[in-house]
């Protein structure tokens, strides 16, 4: 049978254990199905979502303009292209506590494996930018506890996000992230930490694991795999890097065809048609169509398989 294999469920029982092992869990962020199918080929152990990535390819700011439908439909279209777990961004939840309670049933219902939900303000400004403005810890706090109180599948994360290292301080920062610990999610995400030193008091300070994001031209120092891992860090996401991959080579490859007039100068740097039919298994679907529609009609009108007696 073609398409993913694994239920929704097992994804996220898949990642539950895998996060029980202690081990660096890497997630790069997928712009569109393709590039999570790209993400599963090459061996990586989940997915993630970005809702910076969504409003960018939409044409906007990461402002929090994109609303639930959007942003869910968009985690439905990537975790069913891909057996790994997706975990998906939903910005500041899309209003109060019962929007959010919403939002997370309509992620497990879309075969999403988890969400961060953030304590800024709404209008948000993207976490590696000066100027945000954070919520009380209360308001955030309720949040936390509607989606924990929403989900009907125990396995499904609830990641919550703190953006407040920036306006109060590592102190400060920590202290929120011990509250939504204590307020029940599963895991930490410490946004816009600045070096090792950073993480390595976040991880000191809480049980639960800890999600560190290395974005490319933020305010993160861009550690390796093995500085994360030996910090104690449990997922580690590239969230907006095959957008700037991608875009970079549409916006260079574009501007070669206009000035010389033809793509012949670029074609050797361009996705071969041979591999993007490798990549969506379009002889895979074709003979799986062929085994489907392989039958004859029978003098009686009953139809059969044109290969097998009766």
């Amino acid at each position: 049978m073609l398409f993913t294999q694994k239920t929704a469920a097992e994804k996220r029982a898949g990642l539950r254990r895998a996060l029980a092992s202690d081990r660096l869990l890497r997630f790069p962020g997928a712009m569109s199905p393709l590039v999570a199918t790209i993400i599963e080929r090459q061996g990586w152990d989940g997915v993630y979502i970005s809702g910076a990535v969504i409003a960018n390819e939409l044409g906007m700011p990461d402002i929090g303009l994109t609303s639930m439908s959007e942003v869910v439909e968009r985690g439905r279209q990537i975790a069913r292209a891909t057996d790994l777990p997706a975990i998906i961004d939903i910005d500041t939840g899309f209003g109060e506590p019962m929007a959010v309670a919403r939002t997370v049933r309509e992620l497990e219902d879309a075969g999403l494996a988890g969400c961060h939900l953030e304590d800024q303000t709404n209008p948000k400004r993207c976490g590696h930018l000066d100027g945000k403005a954070i919520v009380p810890v209360i308001e955030m706090v309720r949040k936390i506890k509607a989606a924990i109180d929403a989900r009907r599948d125990p396995d499904f994360l609830i990641i919550a996000r703190s953006d407040a290292a920036a306006v109060e301080g590592l102190d400060g920062a920590i202290a929120r992230m011990k509250a939504y610990q204590d307020a029940g999610a599963d895991v930490i995400f410490a946004e816009a930490m600045r070096d090792e030193n950073d993480f390595a008091a976040v991880r000191k300070a809480l049980t639960v694991p800890v999600l560190a994001n290395m974005t490319e031209f933020g305010k993160s120092r861009l550690m390796d795999a093995d500085e994360l891992s030996g910090l104690g860090i449990n997922i580690v996401i590239y969230p907006v890097t095959s957008l700037r991959l991608a875009m970079k080579a549409v916006e260079d490859g574009l501007a070669a065809i206009r000035a010389d007039g033809h793509q012949n100068q670029i074609v050797d740097r361009m996705l071969t048609r041979k591999r993007l039919y490798e990549l969506v298994r379009y002889e895979d679907y074709n003979a799986y169509d062929q085994s489907i529609f392989n039958f004859a009609v029978s003098d009686q009108g009953s139809a059969k398989s044109s290969g097998e007696g009766e």
